[in-house]
């Protein structure tokens, strides 16, 4: 029987990739499958192949999971035609022109799914400490509250870890170029394309994150060329 067997969930960004490599790099969890959704938003082609990419590197399974209801009922800018968010902080206005209605907490009872009927222990999110700011859904409250319902939603009792819960965007380069994370597989953006649109807040955060890891590789290869 494999010990700490976990479910990881994958957007293909930053921040889910990193979860992957550090616990994978330095916690004793075994994470064997990687889980990504497809509920219409703009860039979920480019996300369904960066999260297959990261699974193959690291020699996980990975599995898609259409969820086109969601779509039907998310009226903000992440699935429909308004404007995305580009100003350069978190503010409760920018949450709300991306939120997706109880998204992680879908994310997470999903994969608690696949814990009751494959035996997983553990499952992984990529919540952090920018986004808690203004996402309740990534805040350590939050993880915590809906680990204690898996405790009586199912059989396996499987725990909710989120290891970056403590670490901005800088930090969690950090962590990524410690760790030798292939950041060109990442995909952060909001918005379809070959590559990072550099406008929309989610590229924003991504980009003054690799400058002050002096990670010019990665901002040549990941964004638009400006000129």
């Amino acid at each position: 029987m494999v010990k700490n067997k976990s479910i990881i969930l994958l957007s293909g960004g930053l921040d889910s990739i990193v979860a992957l490599s550090y616990v994978k790099n330095r916690t004793d969890y075994n994470i064997e499958l990687g889980i990504t959704f497809d509920y219409g938003q703009k860039s979920r082609e480019q996300e369904i192949s960066a999260s297959r990419k990261i699974c193959e590197y690291y020699g996980i399974k990975h599995n898609v999971i259409e969820l086109d209801w969601l779509k039907s009922i998310t009226h903000t800018a992440l699935v429909s035609n308004e404007k995305l968010p580009t100003s350069d902080l978190c503010t409760q206005k920018s949450a709300d022109s991306v939120w997706v209605p109880n998204r992680n907490a879908l994310f997470l009872n999903i994969a608690a799914c696949y814990c009751d009927s494959y035996g997983y222990n553990y499952i992984v999110y990529g919540a952090n400490k920018e986004e808690g700011a203004t996402f309740s859904d990534n805040t350590e409250e939050f993880r915590a509250e809906i680990s204690k319902l898996f405790e009586v939603s199912t059989t396996v009792h499987p725990k909710v870890i989120a290891p970056l819960i403590n670490y901005n965007k800088d930090d969690i380069v950090r962590i990524a170029i410690e760790d030798s994370v292939p950041l060109d597989y990442v995909w952060s953006c909001y918005n379809s394309g070959e590559k990072h649109c550099g406008v929309c807040e989610s590229c924003y955060h991504l980009k003054k994150a690799l400058e002050a890891n002096h990670c010019d590789k990665y901002l040549e290869l990941l964004f638009k060329d400006e000129n």
